[in-house]
């Protein structure tokens, strides 16, 4: 009897061994991870679902820029480029090898400065050559006005027959005619000796050289190996600019009409300037007028060549009004009053992120903005009640 109780009090299950490791303490440990997971599930499908039902308020953005503030007043743009009125490819009228070159390009020159020099042993040896041929026939006339002098005197007291006196006569009228044949050879070979100096036309400023020094220059540049133009010179105070306008704008061009000059290589920066000439000619390929406008001031900024657009104002708008100073601007309908206070709005993660800044005049749809942005911002277009901090937000297009 006693064996087979102990035997039964072996099998008996020990409660008191339970702890943290049984099995139903990790059943429940799981049951809660499960239910997090669900619940984690369960926002993220709410999120997603909310998101794809309500995408949020739906605008279009805007950039805030620099405008000139005559921006109002254009009736007509159109694009050109920036020629000097006053330009000359210099060239020699003589034949020979350059052999001195006294300016680069930026260099200024003044009017009858020398810029170049060509071989001369030649051509000065034919002037020297020609001077002595003058002062030769130059002591002939001496001894020939000597001689008729003489025989007319004896002509007079019939001491020499008048066929005597006629050849002394005729010998003195070939030495006066042979002395104006050498002069005009002189100065013939002077002025081949100055056609070795090539000489700047007008004061300017030298924009390309032509040639170098050991090359061949020639008036017509015949040879492959020869050039016709030694420097290319410009007058930079005759700059203006030439706009080709569509045929159908042309009427809306006028003499002295006032315009903003905007040259590619300085966007932010506008120069006055107003219509000289337009061109009675039309192009048959391009379909455009040539139209010439004049800086009314520019500065050394203004190169020739330089691309330029063109902002033609109203007829009769007068140049005193015109302010070449540029204004940031954006949409009047981007400006908004909240809470006594003047704002726009950012886009920033999807959320309308709220901009206070400090607004000017408003014109032509779009008003100045003082502080708060800067040139290049991107803002809400328009903004209306829905628009508030915090907003979710779509783009239009995206």
């Amino acid at each position: 009897m006693a064996t087979k109780d102990a035997d039964l009090a072996s099998l008996r299950i020990d409660r008191s061994t339970r702890g943290v490791n049984s099995p139903r303490k990790f059943r429940s440990k799981g049951r809660i991870v499960l239910w997090l997971a669900i619940i984690v599930i369960l926002a993220l499908a709410a999120i997603f679902l909310k998101r794809l039902f309500d995408p949020g308020v739906e605008v279009q953005l805007a950039t805030a820029s620099l405008t000139s503030p005559s921006q109002s007043e254009a009736v007509l743009t159109a694009s050109g480029y920036v020629v000097a009125r006053r330009k000359a490819a210099v060239a020699s009228k003589g034949t020979g090898r350059l052999v001195s070159l006294a300016v680069e390009e930026g260099d200024q020159v003044k009017k009858g400065q020398v810029i170049a020099r060509l071989e001369d042993a030649d051509v000065v040896a034919a002037r020297e050559r020609e001077r002595e041929n003058l002062r030769l026939v130059e002591a002939d006339l001496y001894e020939a006005k000597t001689h008729y002098e003489r025989m007319r005197i004896l002509l007079k007291k019939d001491l020499i027959a008048q066929a005597e006196y006629d050849l002394a006569e005729a010998r003195f009228k070939r030495v006066v005619a042979s002395i104006d044949v050498a002069r005009y050879a002189l100065k013939e070979a002077e002025v081949a000796v100055e056609n070795t100096r090539i000489i700047a036309p007008f004061d300017g400023t030298v924009l390309k050289k032509n040639a170098d020094v050991g090359e061949i220059v020639a008036p017509l540049a015949g040879a492959a190996s020869s050039r016709a133009a030694v420097v290319t010179i410009a007058d930079m105070s005759s700059l203006e600019v030439d706009a080709d306008v569509s045929e159908a704008n042309i009427t809306r061009v006028a003499p002295e009409q006032q315009c903003e000059i905007t040259l590619d290589a300085y966007p932010q920066h506008r120069y006055r300037g107003f219509v000289t000439k337009i061109v009675p000619t039309a192009d048959r390929a391009k379909a455009t007028v040539m139209v010439k406008i004049k800086f009314t001031d520019y500065d050394q900024r203004v190169l020739p060549e330089m691309s330029a657009k063109i902002t033609f104002l109203t007829i009769g708008y007068k140049a005193e009004a015109a302010s070449v100073k540029l204004l940031l601007t954006v949409p009047a309908a981007a400006v908004a009053t909240r809470d006594g206070r003047e704002v726009v709005y950012q886009v920033i993660d999807e959320r309308a992120v709220e901009i206070p800044v400090t607004a000017g005049q408003a014109r032509a749809g779009l008003i100045e903005v003082k502080s708060g942005l800067k040139d290049g911002d991107r803002i809400i277009a328009r903004v209306d009640e829905r628009i508030r901090p915090g907003v979710r937000i779509a783009l239009k297009g995206q």
